[in-house]
């Protein structure tokens, strides 16, 4: 099964449904160009829908933090919606889980980039 992706805006947030497989090769390629693309373009509010990924590599979730890092130099914010506990567990496993911002579902994701530009930033 090939990687699918699928956007969409809800308000000023750029929703990318992935589907498929996360591997090494043009499916981490084309999910990398399509996020630099997006955050170069001023889309700084990006959330991935990761329900429907059946698998993930290595090379997957090394795009997901350089995803991350890129959004955030940028200026931007990526978050994570409806992970599945196969991605979970390898996020865990790499403690890499404190890198993400994870919610349960699109709602969550959506209320978490509302909740972040209403409130000033603590450490400010």
């Amino acid at each position: 099964m090939q990687l699918n992706i699928h956007a969409r805006e809800i308000g000023d947030v750029l929703i990318l449904e992935l589907s498929g497989r996360v591997v090494a090769g043009e499916e981490v390629d084309s999910v990398r160009r399509m996020i630099h693309d997006l955050v170069d373009h001023d889309h700084k509010k990006i959330s991935l829908n990761l329900d429907q990924v059946v698998r993930i590599d290595s090379t997957g979730i090394g795009m997901l933090v350089e995803a991350v890092i890129y959004t955030v130099k940028q200026g931007g914010r990526l978050s994570l919606y409806m992970v599945p506990r196969l991605v979970r567990s390898i996020l865990t496993t790499h403690r890499l889980l404190p890198a993400f911002e994870i919610y349960g579902s699109e709602a969550e994701a959506l209320a978490g980039f509302e909740k972040s530009t209403s409130q000033p930033d603590p450490r400010a």
